[in-house]
């Protein structure tokens, strides 16, 4: 299964005043995993939306394990565990990159989509695009 690396450093505006990261940023740091994966598996999200494939966020889930903090250095593992003609699930887990401790881990689900909103449901580029690197 393909899995895609991510390094980050916490930002000082992505902590709260006692310079621990804001629970909302994990979304923030999943999508850059998605993000990231999707580049260097060959194509961008920019990409995929110019050629009519959408991918909004239908279901999201985190857990939270230890708490992250100001200009700490983390690692997003990003994975493509679940694919269906209609959806993937893109799985995330954040670690500190210099423990490798377990900080989070989640998921989002994406429909696959045309421009308009409609669900795509026989299938699509990108669906055929994930199968493959699944396979590798």
């Amino acid at each position: 299964m393909a899995k895609q690396i991510t390094i980050t450093r916490i930002r000082y505006g992505e902590t709260d005043k006692m310079g621990v990261a804001y629970y909302g940023n994990y979304m923030n740091w999943f999508e850059m995993g998605r993000s990231d994966f999707c580049r260097a598996n060959g194509k961008s999200y920019a990409q995929w939306e110019a050629e009519g494939v959408l991918l909004p966020v239908v279901e999201a889930h985190c857990r939270y394990k230890s708490s992250l903090f100001y200009d700490e250095e983390i690692m997003i593992e990003t994975t493509v565990t679940k694919l269906t003609k209609v959806s993937v699930e893109f799985t995330c887990r954040i670690f500190h990159a210099e423990t490798k401790q377990l900080a989070a881990e989640g998921y989002t689900k994406h429909a696959f989509t045309s421009p308009d909103g409609k669900l795509i449901r026989n299938g699509n580029n990108l669906y055929e695009w994930l199968k493959d690197k699944l396979a590798d």
